[in-house]
């Protein structure tokens, strides 16, 4: 995302906080910068990682719980709860991900209105629907040793 995209996840961080009577904090704020600019879909330890140079005080702990919050609060979501770690991604446009089985990297595949997923009737009947995107899972070209094609 670029910065003027990630400014306003922040903005509606600091609304969704305000209707859910909680107090903007700077790890929510520094946290979701950090997974709304990453396009690797960062895990707990890499946000950790990235953020505690601006935060030193900061926990592993908080961090994990910001990233709960913030995933309740609908700005983040988990791409897989298959992979070993949680990756996360603040990425709310419609996208599907490529998953590599081998070294676990995830791609973002981009769609357009052709490509976009038909959801079934029966799943509006199950519930509300916030999102929804196709996981493709196999094996990434550099796994397999290939350059990638465009």
């Amino acid at each position: 995302m670029n910065n003027k995209m990630v400014e306003e996840k922040i903005e509606k961080l600091k609304e969704a906080c305000k209707k859910q009577h909680m107090r903007v904090t700077n790890q929510r704020i520094e946290i979701l910068k950090e997974v709304a600019s990453s396009t690797s879909h960062p895990d707990a330890e890499a946000v950790f990682e990235a953020v505690k140079s601006k935060l030193p005080n900061i926990s592993i702990d908080t961090v994990y719980r910001t990233l709960a919050s913030l995933e309740d609060l609908n700005m983040i979501f988990r791409v897989d709860n298959q992979l070993p770690k949680a990756r996360f991604d603040a990425d709310k446009t419609p996208h599907h991900h490529f998953i590599c089985t081998r070294c676990g990297e995830v791609f973002d595949i981009f769609v357009n209105e052709r490509d976009k997923i038909k959801i079934p009737q029966q799943a509006f009947k199950i519930g509300t629907i916030k999102d929804a995107n196709l996981q493709i899972r196999g094996v990434c070209n550099k796994c397999n040793g290939k350059k990638k094609e465009n």
